[in-house]
C-alpha cells in the first residue's frame, strides 16, 4: 500500500495539496513516459518539506506541478484550499541554476518578479527590491551584472527574486548543488533563518535535493519517492532542535532512515 503524505495531528492546515495526480510526458512515436500515477501529498503551513528520490524519478517535475507550471493529466492541485490552475506570485520557485538575464542588473533581475504588481510605482518596487537585496547580503551590488558576480552571489540574487513578491510558498530545486561547500553552508543558514522569521516570507518551503544530509539539516518532514512512476516509499519526520548538528548520532540516524527508504 502506498504511503500518503498527510500532516500529523496538531499541525496547521495545508497550504498545498496534490490529490491523486497522474502525469506523463509524450515521447516521440506517440509513447507515454509515466512519471506519476495517483500520487497524493500535502504541505502544511509553516512546514519545511524535503523531497528525496532516485535520479530521474520526477522530483523537478513534481515542483513544477506544485508551482502551476505543469498541469497534471489527472487529479488536482489545491493551493490555500482552491484549485491551482496557473502560476501565481504567491508561489515562488528557485532553480538549480539562477537563470538570470545577463543584460539586466541585479536590481532589474529581482524587479522582474514584481511585474504583476501594478499598484506599485517603480520607486516603490525599487525600494522593496533593495530591502530583499539587503536581507540576502547583496546591498551595494544593485548596479552589478550577473557576469560580475560569483556563483554564490548569483544564487543570492535568485533567492531575492524568489522572495521579493512575498510568497506564501517557496519551491527550491537543488538550490545549493552548484555552489562550493562554504557558500552552500552560508546560504542554507540564511534560508533557514528567513523561513523561521515569521515576519518574513515564505510561510512554507519545499526543497528537492540529492544531498540527504542537507535535507535532514533543514526539513521538518522528508518524503522519499520511488523510481518512475514515482510513489511515496516513505515519510520521515525530523524531530530535532534547530540549528541541527551534523555531528550528532541522532542526525545520522535520520540520514540512515532516508537512505534505507531509497533502497
Amino acid at each position: 500500500m502506498e504511503a500518503v503524505a498527510e500532516p500529523t495531528e496538531g499541525m496547521r492546515e495545508n497550504i498545498l495539496e496534490l490529490r491523486d495526480i497522474s502525469f506523463s510526458y509524450s515521447m516521440r512515436g506517440g509513447e507515454k513516459l509515466r512519471v506519476f500515477d495517483n500520487l497524493s501529498l500535502s504541505v502544511s503551513y509553516a512546514e519545511f518539506l524535503g523531497i528525496a528520490g532516485p535520479s530521474g524519478c520526477g522530483k523537478s517535475t513534481l515542483l513544477r506541478i506544485m508551482a502551476g507550471l505543469l498541469k497534471p493529466d489527472n487529479g488536482g492541485v489545491l493551493f490555500r484550499g482552491k484549485p491551482l490552475k496557473e502560476p501565481t506570485p504567491r508561489i515562488s520557485m528557485m532553480f538549480q541554476s539562477p537563470a538570470l538575464f545577463p543584460w539586466y542588473t541585479v536590481l532589474e533581475n529581482v524587479m522582474l518578479a514584481l511585474i504583476h504588481e501594478k499598484e506599485l510605482t517603480r520607486r516603490e518596487k525599487e525600494e522593496r527590491v533593495r530591502v530583499f537585496l539587503d536581507i540576502v547580503g547583496l546591498m551595494g551590488f544593485e548596479a552589478a551584472y550577473p557576469a560580475e558576480l560569483s556563483g554564490g552571489m548569483r544564487q543570492r540574487v535568485a533567492l531575492a527574486r524568489a522572495l521579493v513578491a512575498q510568497p506564501d510558498l517557496l519551491l527550491m530545486d537543488e538550490p545549493f548543488s552548484n555552489l562550493d561547500p562554504l557558500t552552500a553552508i552560508s546560504l542554507r543558514r540564511e534560508i533557514e533563518t528567513l523561513w523561521m522569521n515569521q515576519s518574513l516570507p515564505p510561510s512554507s518551503v519545499v526543497m528537492v535535493s540529492h544531498d540527504i544530509e542537507e535535507l535532514v539539516e533543514l526539513s521538518d518532514t522528508i518524503i522519499v519517492l520511488t523510481k518512475r512512476p514515482a510513489k511515496i516509499a516513505g515519510i520521515v519526520k525530523i524531530d530535532m532542535e534547530r540549528p541541527r548538528s551534523r555531528r550528532s548520532r541522532e542526525f545520522y540516524e535520520y540520514v540512515d532512515k532516508v537512505y534505507t527508504l531509497l533502497g
